[in-house]
């Protein structure tokens, strides 16, 4: 099974987003679980795929041509597909991944989280989405979300269908728990 790993190439502020990505690589390669990612050695993005490595697990990245250099693309990875653009990573992370999970990001974070909870809503793919909730970072998303309910922009199903995680054993029951 491969988990779609979305996050930053920074590293945050506090301390902890590195250790608990860290942590979850670990976990994750552990499990059989090989990632998919945005195929950079920078910041959470980095952390993450070294700690599978580290852990004798499959990374797979996808860069796109015109980052290669900016994020510098990571050279000890199992796997590597370039595309040309954004759009095309995000299209091919998501035909190479079973699941989907966000950690602690920026605006690309969040934008590959919602391009497949939009897609998921269209009904363009049916895997599991989730959001790893280091440090409460995704509270605030987590209560636009509740509002899009309230409001009537969100169906209460749709929100439901969005895990949102503490812990990486959080994370292996859920997975368990819709894969029988």
């Amino acid at each position: 099974m491969r988990v779609a790993i979305y996050c930053g190439s920074k590293t945050g502020n506090n301390p902890i987003y590195a250790e608990k990505a860290k942590e979850l690589g670990a976990f994750l390669a552990k499990n059989d679980l090989d990632i998919v990612y945005g195929g950079s050695n920078q910041g959470l993005m980095g952390i993450v795929a070294n700690a599978v490595l580290e852990n004798n697990g499959k990374v797979i990245g996808v860069m796109p041509n015109f980052l290669q250099w900016k994020e510098v693309t990571h050279g000890q990875i199992t796997e590597l597909h370039y595309v040309s653009t954004m759009h095309e990573r995000k299209c091919k992370m998501l035909e190479l991944a079973d699941l989907l999970i966000a950690l602690p990001g920026g605006a690309g974070t969040m934008d590959e989280f919602f391009d497949v909870v939009t897609l998921s809503q269209i009904g363009q793919h049916q895997k599991m989405v989730c959001l790893y909730n280091i440090n409460e970072y995704y509270r605030l998303l987590k209560l636009q979300l509740e509002y899009m309910v309230n409001e009537g922009f969100m169906l209460q199903e749709q929100y439901e269908s969005i895990f949102i995680v503490q812990n990486p054993e959080e994370l292996l029951k859920i997975i368990r728990r819709n894969n029988k």
